[in-house]
């Protein structure tokens, strides 16, 4: 496990816990000999954990799409930056380039790309490892629903394991590394209408 993609928000939060988190989660990649895979901003948690790892002389490489170049939110100070025509193109690299994933506190885009990671883990387009780190329990009701999902009947319990969850990120990265889950893609379908 070397390069960790990491999915959080353009934004920093109210609580200055996520920025403070954010920065150790930079911190502890360099420390580890980890690189950064992310979204290539400046701002938010995004510009804080490039900013962190970059001050400790880790790697950061974001993508970033073509159509945020004029909003002046790309990173300057990076190991690389690779620009993509679409957000799609963008998502793919970002998985290609990775051997674990972890979504910090985020909005709508985090939530978008770790539930498209897990859906391509639970189809078996990759084997990449996934964890959230639960900072402030901030994914606390989030948990709570995908633990509904699995007792109406929509996600199997096996591809609910695949989402490893922790508040701590030096635990976090050692479930990461010992991940052994599979999912469930053979008769993943719950039921037939």
């Amino acid at each position: 496990m070397k390069n960790i993609l990491i999915y959080c928000g353009s934004s920093a939060g109210h609580n200055e816990i996520y920025k403070k988190t954010a920065t150790q989660v930079g911190e502890t990649l360099a420390k580890q000999g980890l690189s950064l895979i992310y979204g290539g901003g400046s701002v938010g948690l995004m510009g804080t954990v490039a900013d962190a790892i970059l001050a400790n002389g880790g790697e950061a490489i974001g993508v970033i799409p073509s159509f945020m170049e004029p909003w002046e939110v790309q990173h300057k100070g990076l190991t690389e930056c690779i620009v993509t025509e679409t957000m799609h193109t963008r998502k793919q690299i970002m998985a290609e380039k990775s051997d674990a994933v972890i979504a910090l506190p985020g909005g709508w885009g985090t939530l978008d790309e770790l539930f498209e990671i897990l859906t391509w883990r639970q189809l078996g387009l990759h084997k990449m490892p996934i964890g959230v780190l639960n900072t402030n329990g901030f994914y606390d009701d989030l948990l709570k629903m995908l633990e509904k999902m699995v007792s109406e009947g929509f996600l199997k319990e096996a591809n609910l394991q695949m989402l490893i969850v922790d508040d701590n990120i030096d635990s976090l990265l050692e479930k990461l590394k010992n991940d052994s889950s599979e999912g469930e893609l053979v008769g993943k379908w719950i039921g037939r209408a």
